[in-house]
């Protein structure tokens, strides 16, 4: 039985510490980069009118918006979730030429500036786009300047995080697990639904999490498609725009509130899916 290795004395622990700390060539970038996103932040909070901030946010109006923000990015991140995962799966699974073209349109969103993307959908989903044309003549449904308008905005702009994020925790998944269950006599279907899912499941979280809180924060696409009319159209970015033009306290409130909204989806939900992917 072979013996056990010694112990480090202190002293070794302390050196073989010191050896894995970022060396200061790093550090030093590192910490001028944490400045650059936080500082503006902090700046954000610093300057914020904290005395207005009940009346600024009693207002109708204010509270119309943030309801609106809220519910448009939550049904365009079901929206992103149903279609999504189904697309992270054909592009991590699939072997087809054509998937890597597939993959790149997918993905184009991301860098895509976001007025781009609503000038695109209104001439694929307007009233005279290519099937636009065929929703209001058949059914009578007419996407831009609606609320489903901001729903199908924020959805094609948030939901390339999630594909990516999932496609990704798909690609480094054991498939020795689907290739028991699919030897077991389980379908593609319920290998999908009791193995696969479940193994990329805090990564589905994570995707989520992200898409959420970028559909949170669309406005280019989202006044480009669905326009800013207050109570329909007119989320919180949009509200913050405007505000900017006339009452500058009043954006800062809004931006303010946005920023807490975010911060505590991202800090809270982001972190629970963290740590149950480790346990995993």
């Amino acid at each position: 039985m072979p013996s056990p290795p010694p112990a480090r004395t202190a002293a070794e622990v302390a050196a073989l510490t010191d050896r894995v700390r970022p060396p200061w060539a790093l550090g030093v970038p590192a910490a001028v980069g944490a400045a650059f996103l936080v500082v503006p932040l902090l700046a954000l909070v610093v300057r914020a009118p904290w005395r207005g901030l009940p009346r600024i946010l009693a207002e109708s109006d204010v509270r119309t918006a943030l309801l609106l923000s809220l519910g448009c990015a939550t049904s365009a991140t079901v929206l992103a979730v149903v279609l999504g995962i189904p697309l992270a799966w054909v592009l991590a699974k699939s072997t087809h030429r054509i998937t890597s073209l597939l993959r790149a349109l997918v993905t184009l969103p991301l860098v895509l500036p976001p007025v781009v993307g609503g000038v695109a959908l209104l001439l694929a989903l307007g009233r005279n786009g290519i099937v636009g044309r065929w929703l209001d003549a058949w059914f009578g449904i007419t996407l831009p300047f609606t609320t489903a308008g901001v729903v199908i905005a924020e959805a094609f702009v948030a939901m390339p995080f999630l594909v990516v994020t999932v496609e990704g925790a798909l690609r480094s998944a054991d498939r020795g697990l689907e290739e028991a269950a699919a030897t077991l006599g389980a379908s593609r279907l319920t290998t999908f639904r009791r193995v696969t899912l479940p193994l990329v499941l805090p990564a589905v979280g994570a995707g989520t999490v992200l898409a959420w809180a970028r559909a949170l924060g669309e406005f280019g696409a989202t006044i480009t498609f669905a326009g800013n009319y207050p109570g329909t159209t007119q989320t919180m970015p949009l509200a913050v725009y405007l505000a900017m033009e006339s009452d500058p306290e009043a954006a800062v409130a809004l931006s303010l509130v946005l920023l807490a909204v975010a911060v505590a989806v991202l800090a809270g939900l982001r972190d629970r899916w963290l740590r149950t992917g480790s346990t995993l």
